[in-house]
């Protein structure tokens, strides 16, 4: 099957926090914050998080708050939620969820929520059940889900739903893999599975393994080891991962990689990527693969900080 170059990748995204200047740090500048949640849970999974300066990155996440209480990508870029979930997701990893003000993210995120249960990504108002799901994420971990309207919020992803069994970014929207894991794993943490209907969804999910043992994300599309992640979470949570070929798949994503200079690219002898080395790194602790720590699928976190998280809260809190 191959094995996992650890090491190499583990030295692949040290490297990247020191390269400023290259062109891919400019481009992905604007979303700085996902990017340290990829690389750093990523560490983490493999079990070198002592590698970063912890104090260094904890002053930059803070430095990207905006006195809405959400956080930007960057220093000196608007909030959006999808940096507000990575930077809490950060700080989760690195055991300093208590450097938050709390309430103040949590009516940050609450005011996003519209009437009909959805949430705007931002004060632009661009609505996705993305969105939907970095809201239960983000406040769950955060214990603040009385915040939102949950039961509204739930009732506006079902409405999502599809006679496929899958789930698109808005009622009426296609089916997509990358939407079915906010779906699916928002359910999960509200509590509200029972709206799925598992052995339809389980086979549409399934039916994404292509001859190469990789996933898509739709029908007729090419595998992308990204989809390891938001298919093999999903089939999951659901508990229909059985149906799928794991080596098979196992094996695609360790073809992936860069076994030299690190990294993991989305399709065998492609440049690799952070977001790729995550989601391929995450899809193999899904898998059960050797050395790995094992990942929550519903919170795309480490089992142990998750853990942290829920049974070892502090009895002030």
């Amino acid at each position: 099957m191959g094995e996992l170059a650890a090491e190499k990748h583990v030295q692949y995204i040290i490297s990247i926090e020191k390269k400023k200047d290259t062109f891919e740090a400019v481009v992905m500048e604007h979303l700085r914050m996902s990017g340290a949640y990829w690389g750093l849970t990523t560490l983490d999974l493999l079990g070198k998080l002592g590698a970063v300066d912890k104090d260094e990155i904890v002053s930059w996440v803070m430095q990207c708050q905006h006195e809405s209480g959400g956080f930007a990508g960057n220093i000196g870029h608007d909030p959006h939620m999808l940096y507000t979930l990575s930077a809490v997701q950060v700080l989760a990893l690195l055991d300093k969820l208590d450097v938050l003000d709390v309430d103040k993210i949590s009516s940050y995120i609450a005011g996003l929520q519209n009437q009909d249960g959805s949430f705007a990504g931002d004060i632009w108002g661009e609505i996705d059940t993305r969105f939907s799901y970095i809201a239960i994420s983000c406040l769950s971990l955060l214990h603040r889900l009385d915040k939102i309207n949950v039961e509204m919020a739930v009732e506006y992803i079902v409405s999502c739903k599809n006679l496929d069994g899958g789930f698109g970014c808005t009622p009426g929207g296609e089916s997509h893999a990358g939407q079915i894991f906010c779906c699916v794993g928002a359910l999960a943490i509200a509590g509200s599975l029972h709206h799925v209907d598992k052995d339809l969804l389980g086979w549409w999910l399934c039916e994404r393994q292509v001859k190469s043992g990789g996933l898509n994300g739709r029908p007729e599309k090419l595998p992308d080891v990204c989809y390891s992640w938001w298919v093999l979470s999903s089939l999951i949570l659901i508990d229909r991962v059985h149906w799928i070929d794991k080596d098979k798949l196992a094996k695609f994503i360790l073809d992936c990689q860069d076994k030299e200079n690190g990294g993991i690219s989305d399709r065998p002898d492609d440049a690799v990527d952070v977001f790729h080395t995550y989601f391929g790194v995450a899809g193999l602790s899904l898998l059960e693969y050797a050395d790995i720590k094992p990942i929550d699928p519903a919170y795309a976190l480490p089992v142990d900080v998750v853990n942290r998280i829920f049974l070892n809260k502090k009895d002030s809190a």
